[in-house]
C-alpha cells in the first residue's frame, strides 16, 4: 500500500486574476487547489500542457470600437453606406488622381 505525503506549497497569484479564478471555479464546484492539482496531474499524464495557450484578446479603442459600430450599422442598412465604390482599378486611381 503506497501513502501520498502531501507538503504545503506557497504560490503567488495577482489578486485580480487570483479572484477571477475564484469565481470561475466556484461557478463549476471547483476549488482553486482542486484545479491545481489536477492541471498537475495532467502535464505529469501527457507530458506536456494539457491545454491550448492562447494569447489575450486585445480590446479595441474608442476609436476603433466606433469605426466598427458604423461599419456594421452601413452593413445592416441603418444608415446610407457613403463610401465611394469602383468597377475597376482604373476607375480608382482616376478618383484617386482627382483629390
Amino acid at each position: 500500500m503506497s501513502s501520498t505525503v502531501m507538503k504545503p506549497t506557497t504560490v503567488r497569484f495577482d489578486e485580480g486574476l487570483r479572484a477571477q479564478a475564484t469565481d470561475i471555479l466556484d461557478s463549476i464546484g471547483l476549488g482553486l487547489n482542486a484545479y491545481l492539482t489536477l492541471a498537475l496531474r495532467q502535464l505529469v499524464n501527457q507530458r506536456r500542457i494539457p491545454f491550448e495557450l492562447v494569447p489575450a484578446q486585445e480590446e479595441p479603442n474608442e476609436e476603433t470600437r466606433r469605426a466598427m459600430v458604423l461599419a456594421e450599422a452601413k452593413e445592416l442598412g441603418l444608415i446610407e453606406d457613403d463610401a465611394v465604390s469602383f468597377d475597376s482599378a482604373d476607375d480608382a486611381a482616376a478618383f484617386l488622381a482627382g483629390l
